[in-house]
Formats: structure tokens, sequence, C-alpha cells
């Protein structure tokens, strides 16, 4: 795309990571970026570096865990422009219990929002990507994730933008 997804505009008019950061403020939850690049220093949040940087969302997710110690965590892509308030909410308010709590899209685990008890989910990861395995759906699987049940519209909601042609364009329900 030539720039950071979190810097392309939702449709709002903000940083797309200003955004999330501003859902994540606004249920009480500190927010932290995972992926350090010089365009988001400007913003002045934490950023993680992916541990290891080889290895694409894995070693994000390996990063915010080790981060998070023997706290929940949170992972929400920033490139889904539609995540509501009230969405991440009921993903925050789900009891402890569950290792994973995740959302699910065409029927797949949706590994960049969901919940993780990290300090129960890490060494499975850590131990994963040794072996190679880094599938997250797998990863998911192997820890017995739950998902978190959603409307068909709130499915809508994790809806992402990952190719250019993706900008602008409406949650699935809105271009029906």
């Amino acid at each position: 795309m030539g720039q950071p997804k979190g810097l392309l505009r939702a449709p709002e008019g903000v940083p797309l990571v200003l955004r999330t950061g501003a859902l994540f403020e606004a249920v009480g939850i500190p927010w932290v970026l995972v992926g350090v690049r010089p365009e988001y220093a400007q913003f002045g949040c934490v950023a993680l570096d992916d541990e290891p940087s080889d290895i694409g969302p894995r070693g994000g997710l390996l990063a915010l865990l080790r981060y998070a110690g023997d706290r929940v965590a949170f992972a929400v892509a920033c490139d889904m422009p539609f995540i509501s308030l009230s969405l991440l909410a009921r993903l925050v308010e789900v009891p402890s219990g569950p290792p994973i709590v995740a959302g699910r899209r065409h029927g797949r685990w949706e590994p960049l929002f969901a919940r993780f008890d990290a300090a129960a989910v890490l060494p499975f990861a850590q131990e994963r990507c040794a072996r190679g395995q880094l599938s997250l759906q797998a990863l998911f699987d192997e820890v017995s994730a739950v998902s978190l049940e959603t409307t068909p519209e709130e499915e809508t909601q994790l809806d992402d933008w990952d190719m250019p042609e993706d900008i602008g364009r409406p949650r699935r329900a809105e271009s029906q």
C-alpha cells in the first residue's frame, strides 16, 4: 500500500490507528501498538517490535503476549475500520476462563479481534513457533479458543482493509 495500514483514514476521517486506540480508551484499557514504524512515533503510544520480526502476525502476537505478562491481552487489528465500541466492550466484558475468546468471520477465527489469557497462551504460542508451526488458526484450535457470539451485522464489523481497493469499501452488509 505504500504506507502503514494504521495511517489510512477511517470512515470518520481519522487514522485507523487512532480510531482503534480511542475505542480502547473508551472501554478503559490502555492500548499499545504492535509494529514499530517511524510513521507511528507521532502518536506517542507504547509500540512493541514483533518478536521475532520475520514471521508476520505471529511475531506481533508473541510480542503482545510477552508484554501482557500475567494480564489479559486484547488484539484488535488497526485495519478493521468498522469495529464498534459496543462490540469491543462485549469482548472486554467476557468473563475470564477460556484462554482465548475471539470473533469468527467466514467460519474462521479472527486472531486479530481476540482476548487472550496471556500467561496461559504464551507457552503454546512459543512452542508452536519453535516447531515452525505458524498457523494462528491451529493455535486457537489447540488451546480450545471460544467464539465470541456475534450477530451477522457484528460479523461485518470484522471486515478489514487488506488491499488498496478495499479502502472506502462499505461493509459487506452495506454493499448487499
